[in-house]
């Protein structure tokens, strides 16, 4: 399965007189900020370090004919809201915090550049799978308590890696695990044989995969048909004291389930950069030893936050039919 639609073909785009810049990261960006005030110098930045919603998000859009977009929801009630956007171009990849389908109905034209950051999220995930092979988060745990013990971990490069996903990011993390010399599997419901090939690694069914893997890092969209992936069953399926990785995003795995495993060991270390809800609220997971959160940071790498939003500046001219975004596998 993909982690991103499949790249929209570039058209022609009428410039949009004013730009309103939802996404945090960019607003906050001195370069970024400079090179789309030197084409659009009526551009508007959320300084406000929140994402936006509601009527906030609606009364800054509501002037503007553009809007860059990052984690916020753009769905149909809100388009309604706001009858003079006619562009949406996102920062970062992955659209499902953009109803496409609405966006088709309503007239407007969308921009999305898959794969922008893959390599800032893929070295994140093979830092988490390092974390949770070699116990870092039960070590610190352990000297915070006041406890000095030497936890017996395992190699990366002795470890089979599951990829669940093998779209931009998993291909990208693949490449990194070959370095290491990692076992590696992949399951996606895509036809994948020509990478998997190329980058050595072997396609297997989901129920393989869980069944061989020592570490299971996803990569996929949440879409009606991921979301809760990784559930009770999925966790009572893997091998024990498997390591879990997340780099994704937030509804791909029943939070408490993942909790449940933790405390039983079935799971020995887990590692989630994403949150059904962000920020998480009243997460017991973060009191568990062999637990790891971190806020969404996957694409906030210096190097990807450039190329996101230079591709968001590009998308600006460039947009077109969101149906073209829409992957044929969504339903």
């Amino acid at each position: 399965m993909d982690t991103v639609a499949p790249c929209q073909r570039s058209e022609t785009t009428t410039r949009p007189a004013s730009v309103a810049i939802l996404s945090r990261s960019f607003s906050r960006h001195p370069a970024l900020r400079a090179e789309l005030l030197a084409q659009y110098p009526r551009a508007v930045f959320n300084d406000s370090g929140a994402i936006l919603k509601g009527q906030a998000l609606i009364d800054f859009v509501a002037p503007h004919e553009a809007a860059i977009v990052g984690l916020e929801t753009i769905d149909d009630a809100l388009m309604a809201a706001l009858p003079k956007l006619r562009i949406l171009s996102k920062y970062g990849v992955g659209l499902d915090n953009i109803d496409l389908e609405a966006a088709a109905r309503r007239g407007l034209k969308v921009a999305s550049q898959p794969g922008v950051n893959r390599r800032s999220v893929a070295e994140l995930a093979i830092s988490y799978m390092i974390c949770g092979l070699r116990g870092v988060m039960v070590s610190f745990d352990e000297i915070r308590r006041g406890v000095w013990r030497q936890y017996a971990g395992r190699q990366l490069s002795n470890a089979t890696v599951g990829l669940i996903g093998f779209g931009h990011v998993g291909t990208e993390a693949a490449g990194l695990l070959r370095a290491f010399g990692s076992r590696v599997l992949a399951h996606d419901i895509r036809d994948i044989a020509a990478p998997a090939a190329r980058l050595d690694v072997q396609p297997v069914d989901l129920t393989s995969l869980f069944e061989k893997s020592d570490v299971v890092s996803l990569h996929v969209p949440l879409t009606a048909r991921t979301a809760n992936m990784l559930d009770e069953f999925a966790f009572a399926a893997m091998k024990p004291g498997v390591v879990i990785v997340n780099v994704a995003r937030g509804g791909l795995i029943d939070e408490a389930a993942l909790d449940r495993a933790l405390r039983s060991g079935q799971v020995a270390a887990a590692c989630l950069d994403v949150f059904a809800r962000e920020p998480p609220e009243d997460s017991e997971l973060f009191s568990r030893p062999g637990f790891l959160g971190t806020a969404h940071i996957g694409g906030s790498a210096e190097e990807a936050i450039l190329a996101m939003g230079r591709a968001a500046l590009h998308g600006l001219s460039a947009a077109g039919d969101p149906r073209a975004l829409i992957p044929a596998w969504l339903d």
